[in-house]
């Protein structure tokens, strides 16, 4: 199957907390310029880009002076829609992926299902609150909110690891690549993947 070319989205939110704009091209070459205003998470967003060949570009402006809590999870809501609007009905992909990254000490499984059934997993211990001047436990708001709005399953492990930093790093590497496989096209599949004809 053809998928419908290009795959491309744009996304604008403009809430009292935060204001976004968020371009993404899903068949790109990993091509990132993305200026959110906390260094960590623009790093982060540059290897799922980068990892998962898509280009994509954040200009992000928020409330930093309470906390960065609303810009992540902000970027994350905006990832998920414009995935959600690139894939359409996601029908021709190939649904599934998985990615099993290591980052010296580090190794992380990432898995994913484009279902159109939000859900979260995430068994991540880490010993730090911050890298930096990030806080550590945004980095699973930002997975929820971008699962939430991408209408997918995501399931991330940490096998083994003790640097945040790493650990951190390991799983938007994986993000990517898992994220990169599933919305490939299956060459032998027309419409949706799904046993019941609809997702």
């Amino acid at each position: 199957m053809v998928l419908q070319s290009p795959r491309t989205a744009e996304i604008v939110r403009a809430t009292k907390e935060t204001d976004i704009q968020l371009v993404l091209k899903l068949d790109g070459s990993g091509t990132t310029d993305i200026h959110t205003g906390v260094g960590f998470m623009d790093h982060m967003l540059t290897l799922f880009g980068v990892h998962g060949f898509f280009d994509l570009t954040i200009q992000a402006k928020g409330d930093l002076e309470v906390d960065d809590h609303h810009t992540v999870e902000d970027v994350g809501i905006c990832l998920g829609q414009a995935f959600a609007r690139a894939l359409g009905d996601k029908g021709g992909i190939c649904r599934y992926g998985h990615a099993y990254v290591p980052m010296d000490e580090t190794l992380a499984r990432v898995c994913v299902d484009f279902s159109n059934r939000p859900y979260l997993h995430y068994q991540v211990e880490l010993e730090d609150r911050k890298v930096g001047t990030f806080d550590t436990p945004l980095a699973k708001e930002f997975l929820r909110a971008f699962a939430l709005h991408g209408g997918l399953t995501l399931h991330v492990d940490l096998l083994h690891g003790e640097n945040s930093h790493h650990i951190i790093e390991a799983i938007f590497k994986g993000l990517g690549r898992a994220v990169a496989q599933a919305v490939t096209a299956h060459g032998q599949l027309s419409g949706q993947l799904s046993s019941k004809g609809s997702l």
